[in-house]
């Protein structure tokens, strides 16, 4: 016997119970340990930042490395799954300011960098309780019992000897250039942190005026003769961010294009002549052109001439205009304001040409009074060659800046204003477009020239694009798409950061020997090492190697004998998370047997921004490392949003709480949900109509299914025989039967071949497809099998089969919803079976039998629900129920053979449309012979097929129909009257009608047999009968039912 199952399931309920199965059993760790003997599957967990509460987005990624991990364990795969938590970083850094109300570093050093640090220590575990909780609440199978954690001393040594390997390949240098740097938390980023910032930005747009000064020489003589006149020449450039003006030394315009100077109010203005409409200005006068390389050269006045920096040697000067092949003649001017101080462009150029770099803001983002210039490293080189002394800087002076002591998006508008005093300001308007902030705090970014560490990533971009050709992606067009543009357009990885909370940068350097040409730096690659060099061997406490302990630690200098202090910087928190193959297992100093069995991984997954993020950081250290590939499968998410297509946000109100969706629905509604309503990589619509919906269409029939067969199945005490025993199986198999049974084979067979490819999407559709099939198709064909009396070999077949299929969709539900797969298996198999696996997760997931596939009975069957839905189809347009019979069906097929096919299940087609006669045309001849004047017929197609429906009703369909909906009613009233299914009735009936009565008395067997009713009783009901009034026909019937003894 099988345990009862209620139709009013309560999920929530049900997978709590599971839950403590699962516990109390240990079936996770049963489940890694059974298939130590099988092959090896590295899977490597994404560390989530555990400062936050998980959201909606996170059980995505959560739930698509679930089913893969737990399909392949069921392919009899050995797939350990070691959790893990990223503590670094600005994440927790900002966390802990904000719970601290700091608002800068120097409030946090001020505060104290230990209390600071101890603070960040206990914010990065806030959540992972919540965390835990919700990857066991659903369902995510992960051993968080020895996760790795970047904090451990034993996973920051790691890191350390990453990055010596890489110091001793050259790789890592410290580099005076252009980087993303975010004002508010006073750090670098690195190019891929800044990748996942950009958002849309308002922000001026700017035409500028920059008056030419002739009495420098300079440009050919072409371009002098032709603005030698009287009247002022300005060279017009375009730009978005204001607050880099006071720091222009230098305009570059395209050689080879042709350049127009216009008049406008007794003034010349000089700009592209493929741009004047852009720009306005096509309705002016065209005084004279030129080609660009004949105005390189030219001299212009300073913005501002109290910083106006007037280096001697004359052919590079400042204040001059460049050629440069960078300038679009796409929009602007033509002519671009370079500032080698605040973009990346603009060093090079400023490097190239021996330009001066002018520092007109503070590193927190405020225009200083305090102005620093120079020149950039190459810059100086190249000055250093000329015989002309220079001051090679940097050098500070006071300076008055219009927006002095704002932050640089508020002084732009006091820049323009001082401009447009000056009459240097042609326009000035709003741009929306698209802007770097920072990931974590949302402040605009600053491109600013400083110093930063790097890894020199650049060295290896071959490598890296070759190894990316190596790698599966899913979907595939990441592979040459985001990921492949990403690496092809690769820069050096500025891997430090000048904050506190992570990572120490494991570099020492001599104070007394280093100059700024030749510093003297030893790299540390690990604990050993640094207690040879120091007094740490005479610690007898825990060493933390975080901040501010590493920074007290010196040692001597090997080359001077001078002291030896760690420089200020922490690494990135992505080279963390990135480092993750090598520290989780403290490599190399430990566990080289199980990094190496895990090295490379088989499998990772998450969303699509660790394109820039994670996914980059692992191949890069790989690459960089050991030449090799870190990771040979990857299914990259789409984002999830709301369901009008919205971002979530906090500040929207429309960020979705797992929680409560869980609550609500359960895990696995959820699960299903999100792994079948959209294709992985596309966007994740999430809505909760579509979730019940996702209840309604699957569960439910799923379930319903389920009960139906436990239902009968115990009223029969029906034993299912052993699934292998196929001599012992009933030999009555039906057309139906087999046609399931070489359905569910083929279900097997499509789903491993999705999963196998990465495609959890395609799997469940299938599945649910196959569930749509079985029960609204095969049982609904079958019901009165499983209802006769008799306990014959038909009904055995019929029972065998429905269990059959429903024990191997226990297990191929089990990596997708691996609740109700339980709730299946351990009903319906091991209740029956005691030599069964205790879980279905300790199960073999099923081996398609080939031999049961029957295409060509797949294919008929098929043909044959495709007319019936076209049927119905039909009726309904034309408004008429199912229930109401018609006499006659009208269906169009292509080909001889589908006409051959279909008059085999002509019963089961006639059946399911309720049609008296089906006719069946094939080919253009035979429907040539259709009727052209279709006045009683209600039509529907398809591409392939069609069905006309004749809708006239004779008197006597008009009862067959009254009759059926006669039965409905019946059927309905005893579901209300909560009896049993197999309770057998009396049912009485009061009507007025004569045709009513007539109808009952015409079709009491068919009514009888339906409703499980021994007598129709004309006259009142007896006291406690179950009573109910309906209109059928336009009249008034009074029906009751109460129980009978069926053994009367």
């Amino acid at each position: 016997m099988f345990r009862e199952v209620n139709t009013k399931v309560n999920f929530l309920h049900l997978e709590e119970d599971i839950l403590r199965f699962w516990k109390e059993q240990g079936i996770f760790n049963k489940s890694i340990k059974i298939r130590e003997r099988g092959p090896h599957y590295a899977f490597y967990e994404g560390p989530p930042t555990a400062n936050g509460s998980p959201g909606v987005h996170h059980v995505l990624s959560r739930l698509y490395k679930d089913v893969v991990c737990r399909y392949k364990t069921m392919k009899g795969y050995h797939v350990p799954r070691k959790a893990g938590w990223d503590t670094h970083g600005l994440p927790v850094e900002l966390e802990v300011e904000n719970s601290l109300a700091l608002t800068s570093k120097a409030q946090i050093e001020e505060y104290g960098v230990a209390r600071f640090n101890d603070h960040c220590r206990q914010s990065a575990f806030k959540y992972i309780k919540e965390w835990e909780a919700m990857t066991e609440r659903i369902g995510y199978w992960l051993d968080m019992e020895h996760p790795y954690v970047t904090l451990d001393n034993s996973y920051i040594e790691s890191c350390w000897w990453i990055i010596k390997q890489l110091w001793d390949k050259g790789l890592i240098y410290q580099g005076y250039k252009v980087t993303p740097h975010c004002p508010r938390c006073g750090t670098s980023l690195s190019s891929h942190e800044v990748a996942l910032g950009y958002d849309e930005a308002d922000d001026p747009s700017v035409w500028v005026k920059f008056k030419l000064d002739l009495a420098q020489p300079g440009g050919s003589e072409t371009a002098r003769s032709l603005l030698s006149s009287t009247v002022p020449a300005y060279l017009l450039a375009w730009t978005t961010t204001p607050w880099t003006l006071p720091g222009n030394t230098a305009l570059a315009l395209a050689p080879n294009a042709e350049y127009v100077v216009v008049e406008s109010n007794k003034e010349y203005l000089i700009l592209a002549a493929a741009l004047l409409s852009a720009v306005g200005l096509d309705s002016y006068k065209v005084v004279e052109k030129v080609i660009g390389e004949d105005l390189v050269g030219v001299h212009y006045e300073p913005l501002y001439s109290n910083i106006d920096i007037r280096y001697v040697r004359e052919d590079k000067k400042a204040y001059r205009v460049i050629g440069g092949d960078f300038v679009s003649m796409e929009d602007g001017t033509g002519i671009v304001h370079i500032a080698p101080a605040y973009g990346e462009i603009d060093f090079e150029v400023g490097e190239r040409e021996g330009l001066p770099l002018v520092h007109t803001v503070e590193l927190n983002g405020v225009v200083t009074t305090d102005l620093v210039t120079g020149f950039t490293p190459k810059a100086r080189e190249y000055i250093q060659k000329s015989e002309v002394p220079v001051i090679l800087g940097p050098a500070r002076r006071k300076v008055d800046l219009p927006g002095a002591g704002k932050f640089v998006k508020d002084a732009d508008k006091d820049i323009l204003d001082d401009l447009n005093s000056r009459g240097l300001l042609l326009r000035s308007e709003r741009i929306s477009h698209t802007y770097p902030f920072c990931w974590r705090c949302e402040t605009p970014l600053l491109y600013y020239a400083k110093q930063t560490w790097y890894i020199r990533t650049t060295a290896i971009k071959k490598r890296l694009i070759d190894g990316n050709a190596e790698i599966n992606w899913y979907p595939d067009y990441i592979k040459h798409g985001r990921f492949g543009d990403w690496l092809e357009n690769n820069v050096d990885w500025a891997f430090s950061r000048e904050r506190y909370w992570g990572t120490p940068l494991n570099i020492w350097r001599c104070e007394v020997c280093s100059t700024p040409e030749l510093p003297t730096y030893q790299c540390v690659g690990g604990l050993d090492e640094l207690r040879a060099q120091s007094s740490l061997s005479d610690l007898t406490t825990p060493l933390d190697l975080h901040r501010p302990y590493m920074d007290e630690i010196t040692f001597a200098c090997p080359k001077c004998g001078g002291r030896m202090q760690r420089v200020p910087e922490v690494i990135d928190s992505w080279f963390d998370s990135g480092a993750m193959f090598v520290a989780q297992w403290h490599y190399p100093f430990e566990n080289e047997d199980k990094f190496q069995q895990n090295f490379p991984a088989n499998f990772i997954c998450e969303a699509v921004d660790q394109t820039r993020g994670w996914f980059y950081s692992l191949h890069a250290i790989s690459t960089l490392l050991f030449d090799r590939l870190c990771f040979k499968n990857v299914i990259c998410l789409g984002h999830v949003v709301d369901a009008q297509g919205e971002k979530m946000s906090k500040s929207k109100g429309n960020v979705i709480d797992p929680w409560a969706v869980i609550n609500n629905y359960g895990a696995d509604a959820l699960r299903w949900y999100m792994l079948g309503s959209t294709t992985g990589e596309d966007t994740h619509r999430f809505s909760t109509k579509m979730l019940e919906e996702t209840i309604r269409k699957f569960f439910l029939t799923l379930w319903n299914t389920y009960f139906f067969f436990t239902l009968y199945a115990n009223i029969d005490c029906f034993v299912p025989p052993p699934l292998s025993a196929d001599s012992d199986q009933p030999k009555a198999f039906t057309e139906l039967d087999n046609w399931i049974s070489s359905e569910c084979n083929r279900l097997i067979s499509e789903v491993s071949k999705s999963m196998d490819s990465y495609n959890p999407t395609s799997a469940t559709r299938r599945i649910e497809a196959f569930v749509d099939n079985l029960s609204n198709w095969y049982v609904r064909r079958n019901r009165r099998r499983f209802w006769k009396s008799e306990n014959d070999a038909d009904k055995l077949a019929a029972y065998t089969t429905l269990h059959q299929c429903l024990v191997t969709l226990a297990q191929l539900l089990a990596p997708f919803v691996p609740f109700i797969a339980e709730e299946l298996y351990q009903n319906l198999f091991r209740s029956v079976n005691p030599e069964a696996r205790e879980s279905v997760h300790l199960t073999d997931f099923p081996i398609a039998d080939e031999a049961k596939i029957n295409d060509k009975l797949n294919g008929e069957v098929e043909l044959a629900m495709k007319i019936s839905s076209l049927g119905r189809a039909a009726r309904a347009k034309a408004g008429i129920k199912v229930r109401q019979p018609l006499d006659r069906a009208l269906v169009g097929v292509e080909t001889e053979g589908e006409k051959k096919a279909l008059k085999n299940l002509a019963t089961e087609v006639m059946e399911e449309i309720n049609v008296k006669q089906l006719v069946i045309l094939s080919g253009a001849k035979e429907q040539e012979e259709f009727p052209s004047n279709m006045t009683d017929y209600s039509l529907t197609n398809d591409a392939k097929y069609w069905v006309a429906m004749r809708t006239t009703l004779t008197p006597q369909l008009i009862a067959e129909g009254l009759s059926r909906e006669l039965v409905r009613h019946l059927q309905n009233m005893r579901r209300n009257a909560m009896f049993d299914i197999t309770d057998h009735i009396i049912t009485y009936y009061q009507t007025k009608e004569p045709s009513i009565k007539q109808v009952i008395n015409t079709f009491a067997d068919y009514i009888k047999q339906e409703t499980l009713s021994r007598e129709l009783i004309d006259g009142l009901p007896p006291d406690g009968a179950y009573s109910e009034k309906h209109r059928i026909s336009d009249s008034e019937v009074s029906l009751a039912i109460e129980k009978t003894n069926p053994k009367l």
